[in-house]
């Protein structure tokens, strides 16, 4: 019997429907949450989270954000994600880059968070994406 997900980004609704099994990205390591899974609320880390509905999986690519299971659904807050297919490495290389040169300058300790930050996010996406075109058969 399936579960209901919602995963919902601060732009927009990014995925909803039924899900026999979420594998996500918390911050003290995978989770596995099958239907009938005990009532959580975790924090998500940067990372893949893997979706299965019969045979059919997607793949998202989320920045961390907040996990809540409920009896009768799972909602996902994250601060952003989207389908694998939707990544666009050209720019995710782009962003990666820029984070590395704004580290490499002298900045201060708020700009060097946020270099951290945005580099971490870079390369997660493409991590995400590789590992997404690879099970595709490269596609």
């Amino acid at each position: 019997m399936p579960i209901k997900i919602d995963i919902v980004s601060a732009e927009r609704l990014v995925y909803s429907d039924e899900v026999d099994v979420v594998v996500a990205p918390g911050v003290e390591g995978q989770l596995g949450i099958l239907p009938h899974h005990a009532p959580l609320m975790t924090m998500l880390q940067p990372g893949e989270l893997l979706l299965r509905k019969g045979k059919e999986e997607v793949s998202l690519c989320i920045t961390g954000g907040f996990l809540e299971v409920r009896p009768d659904r799972i909602v996902i807050l994250a601060d952003a994600a989207e389908k694998c297919e939707e990544i666009d490495m050209a720019r995710a290389e782009a962003a990666k880059r820029r984070a590395e040169e704004r580290l490499k300058g002298r900045v201060s300790e708020t700009d060097l968070a946020q270099a951290h930050a945005a580099l971490a996010r870079a390369v997660v996406r493409l991590k995400v994406a590789e590992r997404h075109r690879r099970r595709r058969g490269g596609d």
